[in-house]
């Protein structure tokens, strides 16, 4: 019997670019998260839009992984709502979150490292149409899927490298990895975490264009990431976490003028 929460899944499922550019395509309201007397994070307010990029930056232990475990639904919050495309997913387990359409890469790498680049995004790739179960599409399907692998290794740079065991990878090769990965199961929101880690600079300027192309395919980008260059460059919106709080949000020009953003962050930077 379909409860509810699949049923939603099901109409959300395969719904690419659910939110029109420049409508919340996911949002958190006073989102609060506590461990005991540990406070993660402290009515955080968010909004990311569709067709854009938005940066998430702050110091080590600002709580921006635990945001993104809130919004994947790895962890369940203290308090306030998550929302994807209006839909309220708070209680949603993660599997539904990723048929409705979210998609995340982690900030330590989670790919099958006996398998080849090819086979990594091909697993994504086939586990992200709710049709894959039918004996009878099945010829179908692992066409669809193989058109939509080719297409993502293509997008990020790695077609060449389809054969290769990913443990043979180096850091920044594997990173791209993951995206493909990510992007293989068709999601309206995108949730990536340090990224950039461990790339060159010519991977992060192909990185950067990547994003930029996914924004304006209509994806809503959320991007978790030290190299601060690259947010204030590919960003439409940066938001700044501090203590598990937003601390500033604006345009990357305001906040990157924002004195206490300076003092919190970006002059820690500038030291080290």
């Amino acid at each position: 019997m379909a409860t509810a929460e699949t049923a939603d899944a099901s109409a959300g499922a395969g719904r690419f670019g659910a939110s029109g550019p420049g409508q919340a395509a996911l949002e958190l309201e006073s989102v609060g998260l506590a461990y005991g007397g540990l406070v993660a994070l402290s009515g955080v307010d968010l909004s990311v839009q569709a067709g854009r990029i938005t940066g998430l930056i702050g110091p080590n232990g600002a709580g921006k992984t635990s945001l993104f475990d809130v919004v994947t639904g790895l962890t369940r919050p203290s308090a306030g709502r998550v929302l994807l495309h209006g839909r309220d997913i708070t209680r949603s387990r993660p599997a539904t979150r990723a048929r409705l359409g979210l998609g995340r890469t982690f900030q330590r790498l989670e790919l099958f490292s006996s398998l080849t680049v090819l086979e990594n995004v091909a697993v994504a790739a086939e586990a992200a149409d709710p049709a894959r179960l039918r004996p009878r599409r099945w010829r179908l399907l692992e066409s669809d899927a193989s058109a939509i692998v080719d297409q993502q290794l293509e997008r990020v740079g790695l077609t060449a490298s389809a054969s290769a065991r990913v443990d043979t990878l180096s850091t920044g090769t594997a990173r791209l990895v993951e995206v493909a990965r990510a992007l293989a199961a068709r999601p309206t929101v995108l949730l990536l975490d340090e990224p950039a880690s461990g790339l060159d600079p010519t991977e992060t300027d192909r990185l950067g264009a990547v994003l930029v192309s996914l924004a304006a395919d209509g994806i809503a980008v959320l991007l978790v990431e030290h190299d601060v260059e690259l947010v204030m460059r590919i960003s439409s919106e940066v938001v700044v976490l501090d203590r598990g709080a937003v601390l500033a949000a604006g345009s990357p020009a305001a906040v990157h003028q924002r004195r206490e953003v300076v003092e919190a962050y970006l002059g820690q930077l500038a030291v080290s």
